[in-house]
């Protein structure tokens, strides 16, 4: 058992309130907006005293933070998965439709994914540092993969892999803020299949 800074035992955290508290949180966050959200009502929210909240998480921001961290692992790092290596014998045609229709199926069948990004972007003028932790996870889960593989992949010679993944990654984030987050599907109507197979061509030929 660890020793607080008073040298009396700490009690140790406890996983089920953990994640009550998470849950608590996320339920808090996206119905009432980031700035209008207490420890309080994440408190009440999750069943749990005040005080378990604190000792659980140091402040709101923390907690967001975590969401953040939670959801990226959750959603992006199954988009590639974990054998980098034994993906860099695919066909570079198969990696990236899979990984286009994985990163779109995220949006078109989370809805919690995408309110969640709507918060982000919605608090990103007041709260910037929550937007920098979202954008800092994003880079260190799909998009760093996808450089690692457009780098590394023997059947492809790009000029500059990093900012083809750019341009890989931000046609998938528009195609998915226009269609799902912006309800622009009557107005702007796009099948997946012929943005992901015209994307693809661009970069495999």
């Amino acid at each position: 058992m660890r020793q607080a800074k008073s040298g009396r035992p700490e009690r140790q955290l406890s996983p089920e309130k953990t994640e009550a508290i998470l849950e608590g949180g996320m339920q808090e966050f996206l119905t009432h907006g980031y700035a209008a959200t207490t420890m309080d009502r994440v408190a009440i929210a999750a069943k749990v005293s005040k005080a378990t909240v604190y000792s659980h998480f140091q402040d709101k921001e923390g907690l967001f933070i975590v969401l953040i961290q939670r959801l990226v692992e959750q959603k992006f790092q199954s988009i590639f998965g974990a054998e980098d290596d034994r993906i860099l014998q695919m066909p570079p045609q198969d990696v990236l439709k899979s990984f286009a229709n994985r990163a779109l199926d995220i949006g078109a069948t989370e809805p919690q994914f995408l309110n969640f990004m709507r918060l982000i972007l919605g608090e990103s003028g007041r709260f910037p540092q929550l937007a920098r932790a979202f954008v800092h996870n994003i880079e260190q889960t799909a998009f760093s993969r996808l450089c690692h593989y457009l780098t590394n992949c023997p059947q492809l010679k790009l000029a500059d892999p990093e900012a083809t993944a750019r341009i890989f990654v931000g046609a998938i984030v528009h195609f998915m803020i226009v269609q799902e987050m912006l309800h622009g599907k009557d107005i702007l109507p796009m099948e997946r299949d012929r943005l992901v197979n015209s994307l693809v061509g661009l970069i495999v030929g």
